[in-house]
């Protein structure tokens, strides 16, 4: 797929050039991001070069993996990335993101997973967004949370960063949840309905 653009009412997410490489290895030198995502670290510049030269076109180019760079709509910086990566053939998508330190606080990222999960689920066909987040990652978590994803546990060591595996929480986003149609009937589970009895 060629890169598309998004905008919101105080958003443009595009796609990564070389030209903000530098904005990638100055944002991720920032300790919470160097500690709560997978990130290398130490980040260096050569890993910022990868990402916005490599990873981000190959990940387009695929269809396995859409990473748009944040900025302001009427133009400025790079103030965050936000991913979705394809997980299953059936439709479900992992989002992942960062956000500049000095851009946290004013509700970005969550305007714009509410704004990615829209095209995944009315262009791309999603049939559900999984976030993952590491248990104590209470940032992400939240913005999870207030763009409309449902937590949904704890996965033990299912989270693999800088050599360790680590617990993860695990939430969804269904095109429900968003107003929208889903491409396949969806029959949610419920107990004591007799669909999770068994006869013999």
């Amino acid at each position: 797929m060629e890169p598309v653009t998004l905008t919101t009412e105080r958003l443009l997410l595009r796609t990564f050039t070389p030209d903000d490489t530098e904005a990638v290895l100055r944002a991720c030198q920032d300790p919470d991001i160097l500690r709560w995502t997978t990130v290398p670290a130490p980040y260096e510049r050569h890993h910022a070069v990868e990402y916005t030269e490599r990873m981000v076109p190959e990940g387009w180019r695929t269809g396995t993996m859409y990473t748009f760079a944040v900025v302001p709509r009427e133009g400025g910086p790079v103030m965050a990335s936000i991913a979705i990566t394809l997980r299953t053939h059936s439709g479900t998508w992992e989002i992942g993101y960062w956000t500049a330190a000095e851009h946290r606080g004013r509700g970005v990222m969550v305007e714009s997973a509410r704004a990615l999960a829209h095209w995944a689920f009315t262009t791309l066909g999603a049939t559900r967004l999984e976030w993952r987040a590491e248990v104590g990652n209470e940032g992400s978590r939240a913005v999870a949370e207030r763009a409309g994803f449902t937590v949904e546990g704890v996965l033990r060591a299912a989270l693999m960063n800088k050599d360790t595996l680590r617990d993860c929480w695990v939430g969804s986003l269904l095109p429900s949840d968003l107003a929208l149609p889903s491409p396949y009937a969806y029959l949610p589970h419920r107990r004591g309905t007799g669909t999770d009895e068994h006869s013999g």
